[in-house]
């Protein structure tokens, strides 16, 4: 199975012409080696349902088997008086070093919080309500996802799936405990 961008076509008939492989999976194919991240090793498990279209970043580190990204988002308020509600920023990724995988899901909100950090800049003091969906969580979208993922991925098969964990989320809100890490 190859995904259409890994193949280039020529000519009008669109008859494929080549391949684009990337270094580490050449070098594992000219070793007669099936590559490590090859969809043949079970890695893909297909597209998402259309109910989890919706997935947040915030919502798939709760059901993440490895964290193995620290989060921080810098938020800017504008320095317009007439719009004071208007946001703009980014959110940077940084790798950390995977020691374990999770054995419990979902993760608690104070783990996930670990790998959590706003950096905001305004004339006015934050206000979490005023950042709509950025950090919105929903207990019963996160509870459904990981019974989905349970069922449909052998990553997740044998994971202790905890309810009285995901009753510490709200039902739909921002995750409990961002305010203190609020830089």
């Amino acid at each position: 199975m190859l995904d259409k961008s890994g193949v280039r076509f020529i000519g009008s008939m669109g008859k494929a012409g080549g391949f684009n492989i990337c270094p580490d999976c050449r070098s594992s194919l000219s070793k007669r080696k099936v590559p490590q991240l090859a969809l043949v090793n079970d890695l893909y498990c297909g597209s998402l349902p259309e109910q989890f279209a919706d997935l947040t970043w915030v919502k798939e580190k709760v059901c993440a088997l490895y964290c193995i990204m620290a989060h921080v988002t810098h938020l800017f308020q504008s320095s317009d008086p007439t719009q004071p509600r208007v946001f703009h920023g980014n959110t940077c990724a940084h790798e950390m070093n995977t020691v374990s995988m999770a054995t419990v899901l979902p993760h608690t909100p104070t783990d996930v919080n670990g790998f959590l950090s706003v950096v905001f800049i305004g004339p006015e003091k934050f206000d979490l309500k005023r950042m709509g969906t950025l950090f919105r969580v929903r207990r019963q979208k996160i509870w459904s996802f990981l019974l989905w993922l349970h069922h449909q991925n052998n990553l997740y098969a044998d994971i202790h799936l905890d309810s009285s964990i995901v009753s510490l989320y709200p039902e739909d809100g921002p995750i409990l405990g961002l305010v203190e890490h609020i830089v």
